[in-house]
């Protein structure tokens, strides 16, 4: 039978390998929130996803290595790493509209992934680490995207209090008071976002000429 390919170029092969794994990742998900992480078992993900236990192993070989390709999965979409990385050639009020944006991004898709990620570390140990690593990295990153601000900071604010008002503002509870218990929409919580860093962070000359 002849190579059947799709936009992407895959081979058939290949295509159904990737549709594999993502109906096993997507189960365990399901999975994760409905039983929790600490007893949801392979075989229970085997099931919900329709193929045998030997196929969840193949892919994945632990839970754990599920449960971190659904972070990563998480992370590539709402690609907050290359906003924070990759915004210091834009003019500093729309470094803080990207950063809005992607705060948004991550927080619109990532609650229950947090969720999930909460359950698990009370459950596993490596997997409270990985949780732990992964916020370590998040502020490390925001403090870096902070201190590529400098010179545009308002007058009085040091880097270190604005660096801790870029973590504080974009902390996932602060989506989540507003947008799930307020009922804020997502593009209101976005312009907020904005607006507020650029207020809290930029100088008032800076402001100005950016209108």
């Amino acid at each position: 039978m002849r190579n059947v390919k799709e936009k992407s170029g895959l081979p058939l092969r290949q295509r159904q390998a990737l549709e594999t794994r993502r109906m096993i990742v997507e189960a365990a998900q399901s999975l994760f929130l409905e039983k929790g992480y600490g007893v949801s078992t392979i075989e229970a993900i085997a099931a919900r996803a329709g193929v045998a236990v030997s196929t969840v192993y193949a892919r994945f070989g632990t839970k754990r290595a599920i449960l971190r390709e659904i972070r990563m999965a998480w992370h590539e979409g709402s690609r907050i790493r290359d906003v924070v990385a990759s915004t210091s050639e834009l003019d500093p009020a729309s470094r803080l509209r990207c950063l809005a944006h992607a705060t948004r991004r991550q927080w619109e898709t990532g609650s229950t992934v947090l969720a999930i990620y909460r359950g698990a570390a009370a459950a596993d140990s490596d997997a409270a680490e990985e949780l732990a690593q992964a916020l370590k990295g998040r502020r490390t990153a925001l403090d870096a995207f902070s201190a590529r601000l400098g010179r545009f900071l308002r007058p009085g604010l040091s880097q270190q209090k604005a660096a801790d008002l870029v973590r504080a503002l974009c902390l996932p509870e602060v989506h989540e008071e507003l947008v799930r218990e307020s009922g804020w929409t997502e593009d209101d919580y976005e312009r907020w976002l904005a607006a507020i860093l650029a207020r809290e962070l930029l100088s008032p000359g800076t402001r100005r000429r950016l209108r």
